[in-house]
């Protein structure tokens, strides 16, 4: 069922894996290579077609402050935090409700509405821009940070339901019982009781929602369309200029606008790790 693992493989099976993971690290990594490079060329470089060589003219103060200077990024950046930040709270928070809900207690229609939850996650985003890009205008939404946070609470919900009733299903139900027995209510079991014990789940569950929605860009396109409320990743296509592609500043903006999910990764990489091994070692 588990693969199995490479101590105990052939000597064969151990020479290909140690030669194919060097190839495979260098193949992921090269587009970020040469966005990073051209993030650093000059505009001669790119007009003169040295796309892979190494730079003739290093300009990586000069590039990184014109983005900064010359174009709204700082605006993009705040803009996708205030989305974000937001999303994660309010979808961790109903998630936890209703994972709570399906994960503690047992009645008659509780698969179908996990069921339902889940069968969300499998509805491709495209076929919903229509309707969702009516029903905002409807709404008085369209083109506004709320109408992002709203729908990105809607969908991250359903994933994140599914994820937090796994991880409270798990716990021990003796813990529930014997917190009613002393006569706590079930806020305070939610409270007191299952929130201590899932902060690993939702530390890792953050750090995952936090990083889809700061990289989403379909959204970020169908419902915002003024600089006013554009998110980083769909604000990056206005840094190239009318006439000409400067690409060195995309690439710039494309390094700048990572840094954020990647530094957060890392600050939480040790709650991550434990909430996504969380339970692994059950028997």
């Amino acid at each position: 069922m588990f693969p199995t693992p490479i101590e105990r493989c052939s000597p064969l099976t151990r020479g290909l894996y140690k030669a194919g993971l060097p190839l495979a690290l260098v193949v992921w990594l090269l587009p970020i290579l040469a966005v990073a490079t051209t993030s650093i060329r000059g505009a001669g470089d790119m007009a003169a077609g040295n796309y892979w060589g190494l730079p003739t003219e290093w300009q990586l103060l000069e590039n990184y402050t014109a983005v900064f200077r010359d174009t709204p990024i700082a605006r993009y950046i705040l803009n996708s935090l205030l989305v974000a930040i937001p999303t994660v709270a309010g979808a961790i928070a109903l998630s936890c409700l209703a994972g709570f809900a399906l994960g503690v207690y047992r009645f008659k229609a509780n698969l179908a509405v996990f069921f339902l939850f889940v069968g969300g996650n499998f509805i491709p985003f495209q076929i919903l821009m229509v309707p969702v890009r009516d029903l905002s205008l409807r709404l008085g939404l369209y083109d506004s940070i709320g109408a992002l946070v709203l729908f990105h609470i809607a969908f991250q919900t359903g994933f994140c339901t599914f994820f937090m009733r796994n991880f409270i299903r798990d716990l021990p139900h003796e813990l529930i019982e014997a917190a009613r027995i002393e006569g706590a209510s079930e806020w305070q079991i939610f409270w007191k009781v299952v929130l201590p014990l899932v902060r690993p789940a939702l530390a890792a569950l953050s750090v995952l929602i936090f990083t889809f929605i700061w990289n989403d860009y379909f959204w970020a396109t169908v419902l915002i369309q003024g600089d006013h409320a554009m998110p980083v990743t769909g604000g990056l296509k206005s840094l190239n200029g009318q006439w000409v592609a400067q690409w060195h500043l995309v690439s710039a903006g494309s390094i700048i606008a990572a840094l954020p999910p990647v530094a957060i990764f890392f600050l939480m990489q040790k709650q991550f790790i434990a909430g996504l091994t969380l339970g692994a070692t059950k028997g």
